[in-house]
């Protein structure tokens, strides 16, 4: 348990970012009319592919119209 109190002022905020960039992503994936590629296949990506899931969607799954 010594091990994990050591680490959690670095591991801490890691994990809040990882909360907010998941869920805002999540949020956006749902409001958005159309993607690059289909919904489902970014909604596993920024679920499964921890920090940098919900940044490719925001870089690369958005449609720009």
């Amino acid at each position: 348990m010594d091990a994990i109190a050591q680490y959690a002022p670095i591991l801490l905020p890691i994990v809040i970012i990882q909360l907010i960039l998941l869920i805002v992503s999540i949020i956006d994936l749902v409001r958005i009319e159309k993607t690059n590629g289909p919904k489902w296949l970014w909604a596993i990506i920024i679920l499964f592919v921890n920090i940098i899931g919900p940044i490719l969607y925001f870089v690369i799954g958005r449609r720009n119209n």
